[in-house]
């Protein structure tokens, strides 16, 4: 017992001993938890970044949402194969997609430091167009976009190239920027946009009439603040993102290109001079009043394959554009007009905002003796030319606004809409023409000039709040010059066989239903 006795205390010493030389090398005092702490500077949802004086806040929303009528949410339904009106076109395109923001923010001795970033993760449907197989084969794509022309085509270049992907989706990067000293450096909103960018009323993508860059573009730009609401910037801006509508040699017409909405072949240069723009601001209680300002450098390749075919010199376009929203107005508390007017020449993008076809293919029934069917096609590219020519602009102008009525603070309904017009010069009048009789055998009037306008009624109901549930109907014309008939060739990608087409106006209707939670 005595020997059980000794080897239980002695364990129980060496145990002790351990345990004290184990505390001995704890500190006297655990270090306090440094807990976020609200930041206050900047509005609400800011908060401290723990050990730092910086101030983040998270945002973002989720959407689910449907288009009825159109291949692309949320637009026209043109090209191939939307605006082939047949079973090859989708009569539904649904999208889930969840935004994330994130926006920084430090006090220091030159004024406020701010990064923002916003990127989305989107999943949409895809659809189908005809190979031209004798078979009746079609092709599942990926991305229904616009290609290099404006077109909208299968398989071609998209804001999320990904969209409609089995199992990937996409990701879209729409803000990236630093804000300092009152310059803003990286991708953010087109200094020329409107405050309310393609939509005065809206969730329709494809308004004319005024620029929009709701994803972004990247930017070198001054604002100065001359207090009273009134601001005026000075920015050059990147000139391929968004703003090459298309530089065309109509010497390089085919009869595909001209069904398909691309007069000619797209000989867009390298970069020479990023865009200029000027802003001028007034923004106050009664509402906000702006005025935009943009030169654009047409810089074209060479008439042929190699450097000694020659190439037109370059030819600088420009735009301007005025904005008015009225805020507070006798009809309801909260109840906003917002309108914008645009001129270019040489510019087409700023009136064709980012999401806007500058090219159009639909197709549609005759009643004309011998045709299959009838076909709308247009193009608005910045310049034209021809081999051994100059560059001729391509001058355009439109309008869009919106009137927004809240019946109370769960409903509200905008009435919105655009027009704008397309105008060639003498030029590209001629050279359309003679290829439009050479190769599609047009018998009528030959005019490449038309008109685009849409009206639509949007309702919303938010039954909590940040939780919006909306229904936005759209009717969209376009208003082609043609007349008459042509010899069209066949479109695989519609298919649609050749023969004789009416050359008549053209419409779309579309309806998109939304939910939305913002957080």
């Amino acid at each position: 017992m005595k020997t059980v006795k000794s080897l239980v205390l002695g364990s129980a010493a060496a145990l002790l001993a351990m345990s004290g030389a184990q505390a001995a090398d704890l500190p006297i005092k655990a270090k306090a938890v440094e807990y976020v702490k609200v930041c206050s500077l900047y509005g609400a949802g800011f908060y401290y970044i723990p050990g730092t004086d910086t101030c983040i806040k998270l945002g973002g929303y989720l959407r689910v949402e449907a288009g009825l009528g159109t291949n692309s949410l949320y637009n026209y339904a043109t090209g191939a194969p939307a605006g082939a009106h047949n079973r090859l076109s989708n009569y539904y395109t649904a999208r889930a997609r969840e935004d994330l923001n994130i926006d920084t923010r430090t006090a220091t001795e030159y004024g406020v430091v701010r990064t923002f970033f916003d990127a989305t993760f989107s999943w949409t449907t895809g659809g189908y167009t005809g190979t031209g197989s004798a078979t009746g084969g079609t092709a599942y794509s990926t991305a229904i976009g616009l290609n290099a022309a404006g077109t909208a085509t299968a398989g071609a270049a998209s804001v999320n190239p990904t969209d409609g992907g089995v199992a990937g989706g996409s990701l879209g990067v729409y803000y990236a920027f630093i804000q300092f000293a009152g310059f803003t450096m990286g991708k953010a909103v087109s200094q020329f946009d409107a405050p309310w960018q393609n939509y005065p009323g809206n969730n329709y993508d494809g308004l004319w009439g005024g620029g929009g860059t709701v994803t972004g573009v990247n930017q070198f730009s001054y604002t100065a603040d001359f207090g009273q609401g009134i601001t005026a910037t000075v920015s050059a801006e990147d000139a391929t993102q968004y703003y090459q509508a298309g530089n065309l040699n109509l010497s390089g017409g085919s009869a595909a290109g001209m069904i398909g909405g691309a007069y000619g072949t797209n000989n867009i240069g390298g970069t020479r001079s990023p865009n200029l723009v000027g802003m001028l601001r007034v923004d106050q209680a009664w509402g906000l009043f702006q005025l935009s300002v943009a030169a654009h450098d047409n810089h074209v390749g060479y008439y042929g394959a190699s450097e000694t075919s020659g190439a037109p010199a370059d030819k600088w376009g420009w735009a301007v554009q005025a904005a008015l929203s009225i805020k507070n107005i006798p009809t309801g508390p909260g109840d906003t007009i917002n309108i914008q007017g645009v001129y270019t020449d040489g510019a087409t993008r700023y009136n064709a905002q980012s999401l806007a076809p500058v090219s159009y293919q639909i197709y549609g029934g005759s009643n004309v003796a011998g045709a299959y069917g009838s076909l709308a096609f247009a193009n608005a590219p910045d310049t034209v030319f021809v081999t051994g020519g100059a560059q001729e602009s391509v001058k355009t102008w439109g309008f869009r606004g919106a009137y927004t009525h809240n019946w109370n603070a769960a409903w509200n309904t905008a009435i919105y809409g655009s027009y704008a017009q397309v105008k060639y010069g003498t030029v590209g009048t001629a050279a359309i023409c003679a290829n439009a009789t050479a190769l599609l055998g047009l018998v009528g009037t030959c005019n490449p000039n038309f008109d685009i306008s849409t009206i639509g009624l949007i309702t919303r109901w938010t039954p909590v709040k940040n939780l919006t549930f909306s229904a936005d109907f759209a009717y969209s014309m376009l208003d082609q010059k043609y007349s008459g008939t042509v010899a069209a060739p066949a479109s695989a990608g519609n298919a649609k066989p050749a023969g004789i087409y009416e050359l008549k106006d053209q419409n779309s209707m579309t309806l998109l239903i939304r939910a939305q939670r913002n957080w």
